[in-house]
């Protein structure tokens, strides 16, 4: 009897989520593929760190907040965050550094995207993911005084511009 509630209550669930799933409207899809694509995640965060996305809010960092495609990365003195990208990426951002993510896109299926860094001032770090390993010429970083292609894994840039 315990084994036949049990199937019961599971059939139910489905039979739930499946009528759930049949009632969403059709405008859901598409709303949901308008929305910006989230290009990864802040693993940690040391003193004031401040986030700057695309439409200008700006919000303090924490460890686990999403990172859009197109966010602004402001680190106070002695102050550092680490960002994980979706295709694997780390950028350690030290202090008293502005680093914005002008452009990411990335393709867990097919491995495909590409990405710029432009680094206002201070030092970051690039340790890269699937995307510099699979093609190296699709990762750019910007200075104010250079555009460095990538062909390393592991790199440090340091700039001294001003915002």
């Amino acid at each position: 009897m315990k084994k036949f509630l049990t199937a019961a209550l599971g059939l139910a669930i489905v039979g739930a989520a499946t009528l759930a799933q049949a009632q969403v409207p059709a405008a859901a899809p598409a709303a949901a593929a308008a929305a910006p694509q989230q290009a990864g995640f802040v693993k940690t965060v040391r003193g004031n760190v401040q986030l700057l996305d695309s439409a200008g809010a700006t919000r303090t960092a924490a460890p686990g907040d999403a990172l859009g495609a197109v966010d602004r990365i402001v680190t106070g003195p002695d102050s550092s965050a680490a960002v994980v990208l979706r295709d694997n990426t780390t950028l350690m951002v030290g202090p008293s550094s502005r680093m914005d993510l002008k452009e990411f896109h990335f393709d867990g299926t097919t491995r495909d995207g590409g990405m710029l860094v432009s680094l206002l001032r201070g030092s970051m770090r690039m340790i890269t993911g699937l995307i510099g390993k699979t093609n190296p010429d699709a990762v750019r970083v910007e200075t104010q005084t250079a555009t460095i292609g990538i062909r390393g894994t592991d790199f440090i840039v340091q700039t001294d511009g001003q915002p």
